[in-house]
C-alpha cells in the first residue's frame, strides 16, 4: 500500500484512473472537474450524461466511472464530495465517504495505480486543512480492504493544500 503526494495538474498522470471532484450531475465544473473535461473532451461529457440518465444523480459520498477520453489515464472516476455548510452538516462523513466510494470502485474494476485531486476544496468550499486529515484517513483505511488497488497519490494544485496534505500524512503516522 502506497500514499504518495504530487504537486501538480491531475491531467497529466499516466494512472489507471484520476479522480474528478465532480457534482452530482456529472457536468462540467469549474476547478479539476473543468480542467478534466477540457481535456479529456466530449467522451467523458457524453459517458457522464448516459451515466446519469441511466443510474440518476450521483450523491455526495459516492462516485460514478467512464473512461479518460483524451487524457492519459484509462478512466476518470467521478468522486462527488459534500459542500462546506460549516462542519455540522456530516461533511466529513461525506468527504470520507466519497474517497472510500472512489477507490472501492476503482478496486472492482482491478484498477492499481490512482490520483486524487483535493476533493470539495474549491468551489465547494470546504476548507483545506479540515480536508485533508479525512482525506489521507480515508484513503489509508480503503486500502487496507482492497484486493488489487494499492497506489494511491494525490496531485494537488498548489502549495498550500500540498502543505496541508503534507502534514496530515505526517500526522496519520503510519
Amino acid at each position: 500500500m502506497s500514499i504518495s503526494l504530487s504537486l501538480g495538474d491531475i491531467t497529466t498522470v499516466n494512472a489507471d484512473a484520476i479522480v474528478n471532484a465532480a457534482n452530482s450531475h456529472l457536468v462540467i465544473g469549474g476547478g479539476v472537474c473543468g480542467a478534466i473535461h477540457r481535456v479529456g473532451g466530449t467522451s467523458i461529457v457524453q459517458e457522464s450524461a448516459a451515466w446519469v440518465a441511466e443510474h440518476g444523480l450521483v450523491p455526495p459520498g459516492e462516485a460514478a466511472i467512464t473512461t479518460a477520453g483524451d487524457l492519459p489515464a484509462r478512466y476518470v472516476i467521478h468522486a462527488v464530495g459534500p459542500m462546506w455548510h460549516g462542519g455540522d452538516e456530516g461533511e466529513a462523513e461525506q468527504l470520507a465517504s466519497a474517497y472510500r466510494s472512489a477507490i472501492e470502485l476503482a478496486d472492482s474494476r482491478g484498477l492499481r495505480y490512482i490520483a486524487f485531486p483535493s476533493i470539495s476544496t474549491g468551489i465547494f468550499g470546504y476548507p483545506v486543512e479540515e480536508a485533508a486529515p479525512v482525506a489521507v484517513r480515508a484513503v489509508r483505511d480503503a486500502l487496507k480492504t482492497t484486493r488489487v488497488t494499492s497506489e494511491v497519490s494525490f496531485f494537488l494544485f498548489d502549495q498550500a493544500t500540498y502543505d496541508m496534505y503534507e502534514k496530515a500524512l505526517a500526522e496519520l503516522g503510519d
